[in-house]
């Protein structure tokens, strides 16, 4: 081998050995800092002075309230009134002589008195409106159905959707209190009702307007 091709042969050796050393070098870099990033993404434990409730555990908690909630006693109480309602309006029917299945509705005018709707004859609507009127039990019983049938429904319509999907409804947590037995119906019927007429635009729009509540007999609410 000549003197000119050994010194080819080591140059590009030594060429070789200078490429290979910064690929070897930036290897042992990017594991040193993937292992001091491993470092700092560490999660810290419950112990740890960093660690704060997640959004998951505020939810959690609040789902636990409503799990609590007697919904089964609160809708018959709710059913007792509708029950009444519906049986002396069939009533009524009848003692004037019309069709079981004639469609009617009862809700309160401005004055608080109770209105018939659907297709009766005037006098026929009159009476029976006046009838209505001097009945107690039925004004009271309509009255409670009128604010507890909406706050029953925003209560069962939230909980299915909590329990279907994980939603959690921040307007149900305000309602529930942490202690059971400050949630009976009329608690919750008392606190729907304060925060509904504070802030009247609110989420309250989709509960229903129990301003404007009616119940309707033989006909789709």
């Amino acid at each position: 081998m000549s003197l000119l091709t050994s010194l080819i042969q080591a140059s590009t050796r030594f060429q070789q050995t200078l490429e290979n050393r910064p690929a070897t070098s930036g290897a042992e870099e990017q594991k040193a800092k993937g292992a001091g990033g491993a470092e700092a993404v560490r999660p810290a434990s419950p112990g740890d002075d960093r660690f704060t409730p997640s959004g998951d555990s505020l939810s959690d908690a609040g789902r636990l309230k409503s799990q609590k909630l007697p919904l089964s006693d609160y809708k018959q109480t709710v059913g007792q009134d509708l029950a009444f309602i519906r049986e002396t309006l069939r009533h009524k029917l009848a003692e004037y002589n019309l069709n079981p299945a004639t469609a009617v509705s009862v809700n309160k005018d401005d004055s608080g008195k109770i209105e018939v709707g659907g297709k009766l004859a005037e006098e026929t609507r009159t009476r029976i409106e006046n009838d209505l009127n001097l009945n107690k039990n039925f004004t009271d019983a309509f009255s409670r159905l009128s604010v507890n049938e909406p706050t029953l429904h925003f209560m069962d319509n939230a909980l299915k959707l909590n329990q279907a999907y994980g939603v959690n409804n921040s307007l149900l947590d305000t309602l529930i209190s942490e202690n059971q037995q400050f949630n009976g119906l009329q608690d919750l019927v008392n606190r729907y009702d304060t925060l509904r007429r504070s802030a009247p635009t609110s989420p309250f729009e989709a509960a229903g307007n129990r301003d404007a509540y009616a119940f309707n007999l033989n006909t789709r609410a």
